[in-house]
């Protein structure tokens, strides 16, 4: 490899251009947070400085400040990334061949939890937001009557917020949850600065969560792949729903065994700083870019109106969230367009829509260039005045709607979050199954042995176990078209999928 083709040259080079990151780590590239040159900082255990694996010194006082700061029982540092503390959680708490409960969306790592547990599984589904195409809440009612219909459940795992900012009623499903007598884990990754000011959701730790795992690195300024697991004693009698040794033992597992000291030190920095920071400047500046966006009139931004309606009891308002459903446009194609003409890069686009992660740690040159290009792409489309109602994009390269013609008086596409998925068979028993690729477009009516999602965010559309409707097809086919990241397949040219040999 040549020296210049090292990754460090690449980073150094994407570091020093013009493009600006709506996307994690939330530190957002400022270098400003007190870290020296880490070389000079990456140590092992030596004397002095503890052992994550065995805490009972700093490590430990730090961890033990970190779960006062939280309101938490008790706080792990994770370098693993929340996936590690998901594992931990899933299979700490379920024992092995059990049954959990787990929202739809979860994050690819929850499944591969139920997977490495060999767990069964049963589904709450969230709601659809009309006319945005991006998932809504988890009902309690929902969450209420699959508890009934699986008398078996030992655990009940929720996304809250979504990738998008949406928070579920987390008080009211902990409530059914307990009175079932069974723990709560909510997957928080994207809420790790909801305790840090009061234009945030309160976090699901406050509202009765047992085990809450969230990702630092996501929206607070730390290093890519810090977290935070949290256990919280909500049961006067004998203290927390959950089985607090096991998720211990797991996370000892699943963590490595050199874990790295800069990257537990950037954990403990980013709480340190968050503590100290005035949210109030930030504040303004997404009160302002927000009611700007607000204006728009082709694109449309997923605002505060839509709390109390389809499950959502509240919305993060850093993710600035647009819709391209009224428009000419697919999430592909406004994330291509903001990355080629405006230098700035989204954290993700779906179908019709793209999302922005903002943090304290924007610049208000920042924000303000998200507004500009969103209101000038926005200005640069008209309606026009034929029979359709369709919508025309004016002065926009050809190749930035490659993926496109979408006409707002369509039947709008079908979303991941509104289908239903019938199990075959454990995703365990699936992926260690006996398969064989068939083509993709042949493949409705079969068990699918492998995940289909679009990463990110590593919803899977399809999962091992289940049998591959021609909804589900459809939708892999209009993501593939639109040229959204599908992942998952062997074949990563997504001509085949890998399918259970059923026995004659």
């Amino acid at each position: 490899m040549r020296q210049q083709d090292l990754l460090i040259h690449k980073l150094k080079e994407y570091a020093g251009s013009d493009m600006y990151p709506f996307h994690m780590p939330g530190h957002k590239r400022t270098g400003d947070m007190g870290f020296p040159d880490p070389f000079t900082m990456d140590i092992t255990e030596v004397d002095g400085f503890d052992n994550l694996h065995h805490p009972e010194g700093i490590l430990k006082s730090s961890m033990d400040w970190a779960a006062q700061v939280y309101g938490a029982d008790q706080t792990y540092y994770l370098v693993n990334g929340s996936s590690s503390g998901i594992l931990s959680a899933v299979c700490g708490a379920v024992p092995r061949g059990g049954r959990i409960l787990v929202s739809r969306n979860c994050h690819k790592s929850v499944y591969h939890g139920i997977c490495l547990n060999q767990l069964k599984a049963s589904y709450v589904y969230p709601q659809e937001i009309d006319g945005l195409g991006i998932q809504g809440g988890i009902l309690p009612s929902d969450v209420d009557m699959m508890l009934k219909r699986y008398m078996d459940t030992q655990a009940v795992l929720i996304v809250s917020p979504t990738y998008d900012g949406v928070v579920s009623d987390i008080k009211g499903i902990a409530q059914v949850v307990h009175r079932a007598g069974l723990p709560l884990i909510v997957d928080e990754a994207h809420g790790a600065h909801f305790r840090y000011g009061e234009m945030f959701p309160v976090s699901a730790l406050d509202l009765g969560a047992d085990v809450v795992i969230q990702s630092v690195h996501k929206t607070m300024p730390s290093l890519t792949q810090t977290a935070l697991l949290h256990i919280r004693n909500n049961r006067p009698d004998r203290g927390c729903y959950a089985d607090q040794e096991r998720i211990d033992r797991y996370i000892h597992m699943v963590q490595s065994s050199s874990p790295s000291y800069v990257l537990m030190a950037s954990i403990e920095n980013s709480i340190y700083q968050m503590e100290r920071m005035d949210m109030e400047p930030y504040r303004r500046e997404i009160m302002k870019l927000r009611e700007r966006l607000k204006g728009m009139g082709c694109l449309r931004l997923v605002d505060t109106n839509i709390i109390g309606q389809y499950g959502i009891h509240d919305l993060d308002v850093s993710k600035i969230v647009v819709s391209t459903r009224k428009s000419s446009l697919t999430g592909a194609d406004l994330d291509r367009v903001l990355r080629r003409e405006y230098h700035l890069e989204m954290e993700m686009c779906g179908a019709d829509y793209v999302t922005a992660i903002t943090t304290p740690m924007d610049r208000d040159e920042g924000l303000r260039r998200l507004g500009d290009a969103m209101t000038e792409v926005d200005a640069r489309m008209e309606f026009s005045n034929n029979s359709t109602g369709d919508t025309a994009l004016v002065g926009l390269k050809t190749s930035d709607r490659e993926s496109g013609n979408q006409n707002p008086a369509d039947p709008q596409p079908v979303s991941i979050y509104s289908m239903r998925s019938d199990t075959a068979m454990t995703i365990a028993d699936a992926m260690d199954g006996t398969m064989h690729p068939v083509k993709l477009e042949d493949s409705a009516g079969c068990i699918s042995g492998e995940f289909v999602y679009i990463y990110p965010p590593g919803i899977p559309i399809v999962a091992p176990g289940e049998w591959i409707s021609k909804k589900a097809l459809d939708v892999i086919r209009e993501y593939i078209e639109k040229k959204l990241p599908v992942q998952g397949p062997k074949d990563t040219s997504l001509t085949y999928i890998q399918i259970i040999q059923r026995e004659a």
